[in-house]
């Protein structure tokens, strides 16, 4: 599959998961505002409901009492003999055939301007059928008597009960029960707080559990819609389990963005791992195609030193012989040592390279390896330079694999030397507490900051464009960090484009 197709598909699932968040998000959002709203407007009828209460309990209150005390002035006028007392019975049949007895007594004060009825029944009276014209005239008389008194009532709640304390005005233990009857009917059974403010501006009821949290999104009403606005009292309520009451109703669209957050997060590793797939394919096919070039080098000087060999001219001169010889078995070992390396990277995808380990001197062992490789760096008018500073050069290593690991290192600095420049390698060593250092430096062609943390990596190889000049399987470098590593030490790259690259080798002493 190409890149851009697999930039594509990406780019277009993303956009797809995305969309579908966002959906959700903004669906969540709607149900959420309208809850709220619903809930809002529960809480104000319910507010309304529990305020008219208040105000239906105050005028009956006012009613009864009025009520109340004109029965009994009427009564104490007429005990003492201030009006006139009239008695009348009346005997009436009923359809079904029953008696009914009516005594009408009527009260007249002197001066008398409305009439004061008081209708008893005796016993066995069940129904009462049309009277008599005067029992009409009665009861009529009776009826405006009490609207008088309504009116009256009514005149004094305009005018003084506004001017009363609040605290005498309304029943705190009844208006929690308002509040909690209009909240129920409203569909609301959640816990509330609520205290009542005068007009005034001060506070003269808190309940009991009364709490400030959550008051910032708190509802009004007044208590007595009539009263005038310098003297409104009001009821203020707040919920502190709104939160989540109104998002537990959402609470089942929860799971599904988290499944889908799971699909987006499966979907971007899975698109992850592709790229990082096709990425290893390119480095094994350039993997294979360098390991060929790196393969037919020696092949093709070992072949050409035996084609040598069959010229009789050869086997005259002992000094030719030793040479084509020389050059046979180095390049027979050449060809070993990059065998050696693939094998070695593939055990390591599996377990530790086995060592063996025993006490090596580090400056005898550089000294030998540069003595090797100085004809290498003398072909290409190169120079190797040694500043071995250890005073205490001994370590417990694998001598082969840390042989390799300088060889690799000094290899390297021949590969991706500068071709208007002779190459020039320093190799130190020193000491530091408890540990050996080895320094490896050239002057080539360097390497650019965003590459050197990847040089590390197996397969990768720094890009030097479609050309095959610099040979390499891109393990030379990730296999010297494993042998380090199982060898409990450290190394570090410092480089600089167009000036040279070196490498910092810390190994643990050999511990005596």
């Amino acid at each position: 599959m190409k890149k851009s197709t697999i930039w594509i598909l990406g780019i277009v699932m993303g956009l797809s998961f995305f969309s579908l968040i966002y959906l959700q998000v903004s669906y969540i959002d709607k149900i959420v505002k309208m809850r709220n709203e619903q809930f809002d407007e529960s809480v104000k009828r319910a507010l309304m409901a529990a305020s008219k209460d208040v105000e239906t309990a105050e005028v009956d209150r006012w009613l009864r009492e009025d009520i109340s005390e004109a029965e009994k002035r009427a009564w104490e006028q007429s005990s003492q003999g201030d009006g006139v007392v009239r008695t009348q019975r009346f005997t009436v049949t009923s359809p079904d055939g029953s008696m009914s007895a009516v005594e009408l007594k009527t009260f007249t004060n002197k001066p008398a301007i409305l009439p004061r009825a008081m209708i008893s029944r005796r016993h066995g009276l069940r129904t009462i059928p049309q009277a008599s014209y005067s029992q009409v005239e009665m009861i009529k008389n009776r009826y405006l008597y009490q609207r008088a008194l309504l009116d009256e009532v009514a005149w004094q709640m305009i005018y003084y009960a506004s001017n009363k304390p609040l605290e005498k005005r309304v029943n705190f233990k009844n208006l929690d029960q308002y509040l909690k009857s209009g909240l129920v009917d409203n569909g609301i059974d959640l816990q509330y707080h609520f205290k009542v403010i005068d007009g005034n501006g001060k506070e003269v009821y808190r309940c009991s559990d009364y709490n400030e949290e959550g008051s910032e999104s708190s509802y009004t009403q007044p208590l007595f819609l009539n009263d005038p606005p310098a003297r409104m009292s009001i009821v203020k309520i707040h919920f502190p389990g709104k939160r989540d009451y109104i998002f537990d109703t959402v609470s089942y669209m929860t799971p599904s963005i988290i499944f889908t957050f799971v699909l987006l997060i499966a979907f971007i590793f899975t698109i992850y791992i592709v790229f990082r797939q096709k990425k290893l394919a390119e480095m094994k096919n350039d993997f294979i195609n360098n390991m060929t070039h790196e393969f037919k080098t020696p092949i093709s000087t070992i072949s050409l030193a035996a084609q040598m060999l069959n010229d009789p001219a050869v086997g005259k001169s002992p000094a030719m012989f030793q040479h084509i010889s020389g050059v046979i078995n180095d390049e027979t070992k050449r060809l070993r040592f990059q065998v050696e390396k693939v094998l070695q990277m593939s055990m390591f995808d599996r377990q530790k390279a086995t060592l063996k380990r025993k006490e090596i001197d580090i400056n005898e062992l550089i000294t030998g390896v540069i003595n090797t490789f100085a004809l290498k760096v003398e072909r290409y008018n190169g120079k190797i330079e040694t500043d071995l500073q250890a005073k205490d050069p001994f370590i417990f290593a694998d001598e082969m694999h840390i042989t390799n690991v300088i060889f690799n290192l000094m290899d390297n600095a021949v590969k991706y030397k500068r071709a208007d420049v002779d190459l020039k390698l320093l190799v130190k060593t020193w000491n530091e507490p408890g540990k050996l250092m080895i320094s490896i430096q050239d002057n080539g062609i360097g390497i650019k900051k965003e590459n050197l943390k990847k040089i590390f990596e197996k397969f990768y190889r720094v890009h030097t464009g479609n050309l095959h000049d610099v040979k390499g399987f891109g393990l030379g470098l990730a296999y010297v960090r494993k042998i380090i590593q199982d060898h409990k030490g450290t190394i570090r790259a410092e480089s600089e484009l167009n000036v040279g690259t070196k490498f910092i080798i810390a190994l643990p002493l050999l511990k005596k």
